[in-house]
């Protein structure tokens, strides 16, 4: 009977193993993974050469043409989506980790009483907040405002950029005409 024990102990690691690797095998025959052609990390080796410049990022398209179609409640709801955990904007609203946006189309950089302001921003507080630096803020902050301390990533579709737009136009008493 103590034979018996003794052979269930050393079958049991044994059964398990052929187990796993069977179901690995399986897995691999219904999963297909992709693996890539170079290693993520090169431990030891010498430092590749520099790949050739990329080609330059393409121009902005101008926002102007898409603003006469723009949809401010399309552009209100992606401002609550995207913008509201960081801004208010509504009048006399205070800021919150970004500045109120109230009226913000044709205000000048960093004029929100109080907020304190990247460098970045501080350093543009003489030029107004028109319709293609907002477009240029709004796809890619960090790039149109290199040292900018917002971390949005940015809107990629123009149609959106130009809906945000056209809502943060309609935050004003007297709206900034369209270009």
């Amino acid at each position: 009977m103590a034979d018996l024990e003794l052979n269930k102990l050393f079958a049991a690691p044994l059964v398990a193993g052929v187990a796993f690797m069977g179901a690995g095998l399986i897995g691999e025959l219904l999963v297909h993974p992709h693996k890539p052609a170079t290693s993520a990390i090169q431990i030891g080796e010498a430092p590749r050469a520099a790949a050739p410049a990329a080609a330059a990022p393409a121009a902005l398209e101008p926002i102007g043409p898409l603003m006469a179609a723009a949809n401010v409640e399309s552009g209100r709801a992606l401002a609550q989506r995207n913008c509201a955990a960081c801004h208010s904007f509504n009048d006399g609203g205070r800021s919150g980790v970004g500045p109120n946006l109230y009226g913000i189309v044709g205000k000048n950089h960093a004029q929100a009483a109080g907020f304190n302001y990247s460098a970045a921003n501080r350093a543009l507080a003489e030029k107004p907040w028109g319709y293609e630096e907002l477009n240029a803020f709004l796809h890619a902050p960090a790039r149109a405002m290199p040292g900018t301390r917002m971390a949005f990533a940015g809107l990629a579709n123009n149609q959106q950029r130009a809906d945000v737009i056209a809502y943060l136009r309609s935050l004003a008493a007297s709206p900034v005409p369209l270009p």
